[in-house]
């Protein structure tokens, strides 16, 4: 039987995540995203995927680090999956600009002190 994926390599796939969503916006505006499917598919996938590892986290370590909003970012990857219809812009654009690098910074170090 294969060893479970451990919280430490969760936050692994966040950070690679976190990364690919910068490579594929920095230097790109609000409007070239929004005009770009390929590129704006390519940051949803990645902040399903931020979600779906987030989920994934045992349970108690999302509440030994509860100042990160692990319900939100779940919730955010519940949307990108099953209200796909209901994706605006507007809360692509905010998470890249006003979500993504707290979150890495959290990230990082918590991997730091794991």
């Amino acid at each position: 039987m294969r060893e479970p994926i451990r919280d430490k390599a969760r936050l692994e796939h966040i950070l690679q995540a976190i990364d690919y969503i910068r490579q594929f916006t920095d230097g790109v505006t609000e409007d070239e995203l929004r005009n770009d499917v390929m590129r704006r598919f390519a940051v949803i996938k990645n902040l399903e995927i931020i979600g779906e590892a987030s989920y994934m986290l045992t349970k108690e370590f999302r509440e030994k680090h509860s100042h990160i909003p692990w319900r939100q970012i779940i919730n955010m990857r519940h949307i990108l999956v099953h209200g796909y219809c209901q994706i605006k812009d507007e809360m692509l654009w905010d998470t890249i600009k006003e979500d993504i690098q707290p979150l890495k910074d959290e990230v990082t170090k918590l991997l730091e002190n794991e």
